[in-house]
């Protein structure tokens, strides 16, 4: 079951709520320029298919869960490549946001999405207040201090880092966001979806360091490797790149295991695996035998 077009036309309307006239025209493109095209979707992707396998029995709620969630994700984005941190001259691609419109239209452009994504979930309250406030206290959590992705770009100003403490925050935050709004939005309890969450942003962080040591610009549709470049603590330098693999295929089976009861439990299973597969990079012989 692919998401991505309803994903895509619901990131497109809340857009539109946030360009309305009169507005700053070069920022209004900056925010379309930050979000489309998207990349692979994957936190509400992961989103809506907790929320399918749990029932999805308020879509309305559950699209702006989706949206609120990529437009963090895609300010994060944009921060992360200014000079003051990754200094990226490319993301998805192409030009970084602040390469094609400047770097304060960058910092705008991301505060403009981080605010926009929380008018969104105030919006949907119209459908159900209790599961909107939870959604904005879920994503206010996985995205500020001391748990979330702000958590995460902090511990990198750290002269000594915790690598489990920042991962969990720079990279499972907000795949935790992802399975724990996608339960509050069809109504479950959310904190039993909070593992399997944790495990995918820890496989996904493990991939990408490994995508990062691995793989050229051209292949990354970014710069390559990041981590080595800024002294950042990955993965692939804790344990090397036989034993990042080895930690891969362990986390991803713990996924698998940590999925809770629910009528698409199957369903979602073969979703999680999908996105297993999808991160997965192409490492050669030598290092998987």
């Amino acid at each position: 079951m692919t998401f991505a077009p309803r994903i895509d036309a619901a990131m497109l309307r809340a857009l539109e709520a946030a360009q309305g006239q009169p507005a700053p025209a070069r920022l209004a493109s900056a925010l379309h320029y930050a979000t489309f095209p998207g990349g692979a979707r994957i936190r509400p992707t992961i989103l809506m298919s907790v929320a399918t396998a749990c029932g999805d029995d308020a879509p309305e709620v559950t699209e702006a869960a989706a949206v609120a969630l990529e437009l963090i994700h895609c300010a994060s984005l944009v921060h992360d490549d200014l000079p003051c941190f990754d200094d990226a001259a490319l993301r998805r691609g192409k030009p970084s946001v602040h390469v094609a419109y400047s770097e304060p239209l960058a910092v705008l452009t991301g505060d403009s999405l981080i605010i926009l994504a929380f008018e969104v979930l105030g919006r949907s309250a119209a459908q159900d207040k209790d599961r909107a406030a939870q959604l904005v206290l879920s994503l206010a959590k996985r995205t500020g201090m001391p748990h979330g992705i702000c958590a995460g770009q902090g511990w990198e100003s750290e002269a000594q880092i915790d690598l489990v403490a920042y991962h969990r925050s720079k990279t499972a935050a907000l795949f935790i966001a992802a399975t724990e709004m996608g339960a509050i939005a069809a109504g479950h309890d959310p904190e039993a979806w909070h593992d399997l969450g944790a495990l995918i942003g820890e496989a996904f962080q493990v991939a990408d360091d490994l995508r990062d040591e691995l793989m050229d610009i051209d292949t990354l549709g970014k710069p390559a490797g990041q981590d080595d470049r800024h002294g950042r603590p990955s993965a692939v330098a804790e344990w090397g790149i036989k034993g990042a693999m080895a930690r891969l295929s362990d986390i991803l089976a713990g996924a698998i295991a940590s999925i809770p009861s629910c009528p698409g439990e199957a369903m979602l299973a073969r979703a999680v695996r999908a996105q297993a597969q999808a991160i997965m990079p192409d490492v050669p012989a030598r290092f998987t035998v």
